[in-house]
């Protein structure tokens, strides 16, 4: 398997305090990583490493089959990077913007800023100062600068915080363009769960500095089950009837009021009618199927999920 990305107990610690901690990783060529994990978690450390913009206390990167030294620039310009916010020439447009960033990256190919601007939809602002811009325009801008020069990995570090629905879906549809399409590898960092749940292939979950989990989305959704989530009035006696007027051993009760039943034997309408006919209060039933968003919790909170 050929990973674009390796690292090796990659740690950093900063005024005596350890905010990276020991992270082996691993980006496979031609996929979309979300790297997953609360504000604060040590995404942005982690990134600002991989692109040698913070130097690591201990610990090894590996990118293209290649150890990442403070004298790796041709590394450099195989990648394209937003990490935090872009910064931009406020005066000049977009397109001048990107033939200037090209210039100092020593690439020469015009039509490929009119490609860029063109894939993140700002191909109708040539006369627009970047100042003019909306938040969402300047960060289609970020990464129309990032692909500009044609990078084999593209990493990006929050790349849709403030933006509305429809700019994450646009954006959402870039990256699967830019992924199976032209085939740039990107590494994404968000604390947005749903959306990595739309776009990524494999998951990488980090809490406090500790990479918890690296997992393949079709893995999640192969360990996803469905369960029967019944609400109750009386939940000791609704219970009781699933014990001993079902044989339901298989559920777990969620709170006061709530049950979720995982055994598949029996059905949605064989529960409800048992329970109706005991004099159960039945509020609502539903059957439905654990999230991404479950899979993380349970892994934040040490509930040992294996996939």
């Amino acid at each position: 398997m050929t990973y674009l990305i390796k690292t090796n107990q990659l740690t950093k610690v900063f005024e005596g305090k350890e905010v990276v901690s020991g992270v082996n990783m691993h980006v496979k060529k031609g996929e979309i990583y979300g790297f997953l994990g609360p504000n604060g978690a040590g995404k942005t450390t982690i990134m600002k490493m991989l692109t040698n913009l913070v130097k690591p206390t201990s610990g090894e990167i590996e990118i293209f089959g290649e150890r990442l030294t403070n004298t790796s620039y041709e590394v450099l310009k195989r990648m394209g990077v937003i990490i935090e916010y872009p910064i931009f020439y406020e005066k000049l447009t977009a397109k001048e913007n990107l033939e200037l960033h090209c210039e100092y990256m020593g690439y020469y190919d015009k039509a490929g800023i009119d490609r860029a601007l063109d894939l993140v939809k700002l191909h109708n602002v040539d006369n627009k100062k970047v100042k003019d811009f909306s938040l969402g325009m300047k960060q289609r801008l970020g990464i129309a600068r990032a692909i500009s020069t044609k990078p084999e990995l593209l990493i990006l570090d929050e790349p849709i915080n403030g933006l509305d629905p429809i700019g994450i879906k646009e954006l959402r549809e870039l990256f699967k363009i830019l992924c199976k399409e032209y085939g740039i590898t990107l590494l994404v960092s968000s604390h947005i769960l749903a959306e990595m749940e739309q776009m990524a292939d494999t998951i990488g979950v980090i809490q406090e500095g500790k990479l918890i989990k690296e997992v393949s989305m079709k893995d999640i959704n192969g360990e996803q089950t469905e369960y029967i989530e019944l609400k109750v009035l009386d939940i000791k006696k609704a219970t009781y009837i699933l014990d001993h007027k079902l044989g339901i051993k298989n559920y777990k009760i969620m709170n006061e009021h709530m049950i979720r039943i995982y055994e598949q034997t029996i059905s949605q309408q064989e529960i409800s009618k048992t329970l109706i006919m005991n004099d159960i209060e039945i509020e609502s039933i539903n059957k439905k199927h654990s999230s991404l968003e479950e899979y993380f919790l349970n892994l934040m909170n040490g509930e040992g999920i294996h996939a």
